[in-house]
């Protein structure tokens, strides 16, 4: 850490900024699950897919920060729900009627463009001053550029040069990150 300091990081900021961060990425993986159950229909099955791979991609972005907030020497809050409320997150409940395929979406989209926010803040809060969680926030920051493109995709007919995952979860920037999901 001294050599952190030396680089003129601030290792608190970092480090609740991580922690903040991994309670939005676990909400989001929560919600996403939720959400996804809800695309009903020809066209639900369609969606389903495509936010399947950004929920996967968020529960590695989530376990991609534990290494790094324990190596910084934090760790994650032992209530799970003050956990949840950290991450401010209230906006992806469910929309009326809960299978609005559309409200659905652009509720994912709110979710990726938010992470995007907080993701290049942490980019530009570690840029040259801490290279380790540099390399985690950019390569999350790329994967949340991606789902955003997916989903201004479905709700607005806009090209993505999205191709589908080769698997569900394959997470092709943060997968060194995280090892759970194989």
């Amino acid at each position: 850490m001294n050599v952190l300091k030396q680089n003129g990081a601030n290792v608190d900021e970092i480090l609740n900024g991580l922690i903040y961060n991994a309670s939005v990425e676990f909400t989001a993986y929560y919600y996403f699950t939720n959400l996804r159950t809800h695309c009903t229909g020809l066209e639900g099955e369609g969606a389903k897919g495509v936010i399947e791979d950004a929920r996967l991609e968020d529960l590695s972005h989530f376990e991609s920060c534990i290494q790094r907030i324990h190596e910084l020497g934090g760790s994650l809050p032992n209530d799970a729900i003050e956990f949840v409320r950290m991450s401010g997150c209230t906006f992806l409940q469910l929309p009326t009627p809960s299978t609005n395929l559309k409200e659905i979406l652009k509720k994912c989209l709110i979710a990726e463009q938010g992470a995007i926010v907080n993701w290049n803040k942490m980019c530009n809060l570690t840029i040259g001053k801490d290279p380790a969680t540099y390399d985690i926030a950019k390569d999350i920051l790329k994967e949340e550029i991606e789902h955003e493109s997916w989903f201004l995709e479905l709700l607005y007919g806009r090209p993505s040069g999205h191709m589908r995952r080769k698997f569900p979860g394959e997470r092709p920037h943060t997968q060194k990150h995280s090892r759970a999901l194989g």
